[in-house]
């Protein structure tokens, strides 16, 4: 391993909690005691998990509201001047743009691009594709979250050779199997409760209300079942909360808010619930895995990377509420296999997404772009 000590300027929208940010979060700490400096650019706000980082004060804001801000641009190719670092790590296409104009296409610095979720409809039209590749060109490595990712780019005719897929790792020593009813005990629910829950940010892909939908459905025919939602933040915040409180089962459902610690809920768990329609690699999937908690996805989103259905939690097309709740009602029937596939979900993150892979790779990447020493 070389002794170079290599500086990482990360670019993002914000720290706001989150997969992605939480990501560069455990990765940053990881690094530090390896020989690497991050430092952050948020485009728009610091957001809670900047004092998660090694170091805080090494967060910068750049100022950036809607629309295209030529001020935020000026401002990171400052901090690019004063900090020169060996690595500018742009996350999504936002950071990207930016980046690639701070650092004149990737003359000025090594310029790294992170895919952290599938392209979206808009994304895939001709115009945005032209502009994805122009932008790529300045790129020194684009690394997707899931290998369907970096399949979607090269069949949509970017590099394979310039494409890398670094899966998502999870710390199995920190998120562990605990005592349910404990956890139970703590959340108000009853200890002999099914419990379902989804995890993470009200985003307008998450389907939150489908899953509701769902929910109530089932709710008659498994009479023990209880719906946890734990996050906050995101477009879709009000809607879900003021569809709680509309539903005929609302004793039922618990909304836990954002967590600082999300490992309670994942330990009260029989089964995470993530009928997503855009993910790279779900960080709450694994997770909850990690915690001995299977979950239901909807087909795609990396999730056939992560999940043998049937054997450590189960992948379906949840297209509709209806197609979701036959599911739920599916699985729940039966609480001997949920409770094994609980286990076999553990044993796949513990050999095959754990942190330490993650990182190492990750390492690896960064070595391999970075400049020789001068």
């Amino acid at each position: 391993m070389s002794d170079q000590r290599i500086t990482v300027l990360h670019v993002v929208n914000s720290l706001d909690p989150g997969g992605m940010e939480n990501g560069i979060v455990n990765l940053t700490r990881a690094l530090e005691p390896r020989g690497f400096e991050a430092h952050v650019a948020c485009l728009e706000r610091r957001g809670a998990f900047a004092d998660r980082l090694p170091s805080p004060s090494r967060v910068t804001i750049l100022g950036k509201h809607d629309g295209f801000s030529a001020a935020a641009t000026w401002r990171l190719a400052r901090q690019i001047t004063s900090l020169r670092p060996d690595i500018v790590h742009s996350h999504n296409l936002g950071a990207l743009i930016y980046s690639s104009l701070a650092t004149l296409g990737g003359r000025r610095c090594v310029l790294l691009q992170g895919e952290h979720s599938q392209l979206t409809p808009a994304e895939r039209q001709p115009r945005r594709l032209r502009q994805r590749r122009w932008l790529y060109r300045g790129c020194r490595a684009i690394h997707t979250v899931s290998q369907a990712m970096r399949q979607e780019l090269v069949d949509c005719g970017f590099p394979a050779g310039q494409i890398t897929a670094i899966a998502n790792g999870v710390d199995t020593g920190r998120f562990l199997p605990g005592d349910r009813t404990a956890a139970r005990q703590a959340l108000g629910f009853p200890s002999d409760a099914i419990c379902i829950g989804i995890i993470g940010r009200f985003g307008p892909f998450k389907r939150h209300l489908e899953l509701l939908d769902a929910f109530e459905r089932i709710a008659a025919e498994v009479p023990a079942a209880r719906l946890l939602i734990a996050g906050g933040g995101g477009s879709e915040e009000a809607s879900v909360t003021r569809r709680v409180a509309a539903s005929t089962v609302r004793e039922r459902i618990h909304l836990a808010g954002f967590q600082n610690d999300p490992r309670l809920c994942y330990q009260a768990l029989d089964l995470l619930a993530v009928p997503s329609t855009n993910e790279g690699l779900s960080n709450a999937v694994l997770e909850a895995m990690a915690c001995a908690v299977p979950a239901l996805v909807r087909t795609g989103c990396g999730h056939e990377q992560v999940i043998t259905s049937g054997v450590d939690g189960w992948i379906a097309p949840l297209e509709s509420p209806a197609d979701f709740a036959a599911e739920l009602s599916t699985i729940l029937r039966d609480p001997a296999r949920l409770a094994e596939s609980g286990t076999r979900a553990r044993q796949t993150v513990q050999s095959r997404f754990s942190l330490d892979a993650m990182v190492n790779a990750y390492e690896s990447l960064y070595r391999a772009c970075a400049p020789m020493p001068r």
